[in-house]
Parts: structure tokens; sequence; C-alpha cells
């Protein structure tokens, strides 16, 4: 890459290319498969790190909150999209909540659920159309460092971040219930949905520097 980077996100686009994102600069670039070369591409608004990049269905990018300013800084609320087609960054609406290290996840109906972040168990929505935040349902327990899975039947799953048990957020109810517990309270582990419809949990740490692994099965 053209800037050292950590806490950044990669986002795979539909014409191929990654968009790579923050991690400290506000810069941003693009890496091509067909050329294995990285080129800079627009500038965002603010500088983060441990922000959300999201797909959205109409092809830009959602970037979500994060860390700004380095070790002296703090979260924020701000949010902006990426147009591939022009290669630039420009502002939507702001969050609800100023968040870090949080989660973000595409349903089905292309709005996007954002969900946690250092100290909180809130979660709102992301309407593209409008380019507004909305609170929704708040999670049973805040979480820093979790995992979010959208699964088959349209429900997300979340899970570690601090808390030994998952919870389920059902769209059509905008609310989160408890689902079972883990065997281990993880920050910052894997989740992927596997082809059965079953989500492996690997590794992760205890937050104090421990780190596991372990790994266990989510049979929805």
């Amino acid at each position: 890459m053209g800037t050292n980077r950590g806490g950044h996100t990669a986002t795979l686009l539909p014409d191929g290319r990654v968009l790579i994102v923050g991690g400290g600069p506000a810069s941003a670039e693009l890496y091509d498969p067909a050329t294995g070369t990285f080129s800079l591409t627009g500038t965002m608004t603010t500088a983060r790190e441990y922000q959300t990049a999201t797909l959205l269905p109409d092809g830009r990018v959602l970037i979500a909150g994060g860390w700004s300013g380095g070790a002296g800084g703090s979260a924020v609320a701000s949010a902006e999209l990426y147009e591939p087609a022009t290669g630039t960054f420009s502002p939507t609406g702001s969050m609800i909540t100023a968040r870090a290290n949080h989660t973000a996840t595409l349903l089905d109906n292309g709005h996007v659920l954002i969900a946690g972040g250092y100290g909180d168990a809130s979660a709102e929505l992301y309407d593209p159309q409008t380019g507004t935040f909305s609170l929704t349902g708040s999670m049973t327990s805040s979480r820093v460092y979790p995992t979010a899975t959208l699964l088959p039947n349209g429900r997300v799953l979340i899970a570690g971040g601090g808390p030994a048990f998952g919870e389920l957020y059902d769209p059509a109810a905008g609310s989160f219930r408890l689902t079972g517990s883990m065997r281990t309270s993880y920050q910052a582990p894997t989740a992927t949905l596997l082809s059965d419809g079953r989500v492996l949990i690997a590794g992760g740490g205890d937050g104090l520097g421990g780190l596991f692994n372990s790994a266990e099965l989510y049979q929805p």
C-alpha cells in the first residue's frame, strides 16, 4: 500500500477492486487484482480508524464512525459515502451516537444496522435513500469488538465483544433478543457464516492481552 495503516477497512467493490480506507490517515486507496497494485483514490472528510465500511446495494460504500485523532482522540459520529464512479467521498447524515469498534451489517431491506462500540448497547439504522440514521432497539448488553453476521433468515447474530451470550436482531420487529450462550467470553473473534447456515466463532481475546485458540459453532 502507499500508506502504513492499522484499524482500517477493506471493501470488495462490484468491479472487483478493493477499497482500503482509514487506519489513521484520511487517505484511501484501491487495490486492482488485474495489476496487483494499489493506487490512491479520494480523501475522506475525516481521518478515522476502527470504523466500519459497508457496500450498499447501489455500489457506494458507507463509512461510519471510528476513532479520530490517534491516542488522544475520540470516537466520532460522522459518516460519509464513497462513490466508485468518481473516486470521491462526501458527507452523509451523522450517527446518533459516536462509535468505534462497532459493527455494520447490510440488511435484506437495504438498510444498514449499526450496533455497539465502546461502552454502548444502542443500535441504529442507516437508510441509503434518505441518508439518515435512526434509532432501533438496543442490545441487551454493551459490546466492544463484537461480531455481526447476517443469517439466511434475515436476522443478525451479534456475538462476542464482552458478554458470553449472543443475541439476535429481528429487522421486522426492530428489536434484539437473547440467544444461546457461548462457552467463552471473547473480544474481537471472527464470525463466519457456513454453507449449512451455522456460524463459526473463532479465536479472540479476553480484553487484558490474553488470546484464545478455541472455537465454537452457533446453530440457528
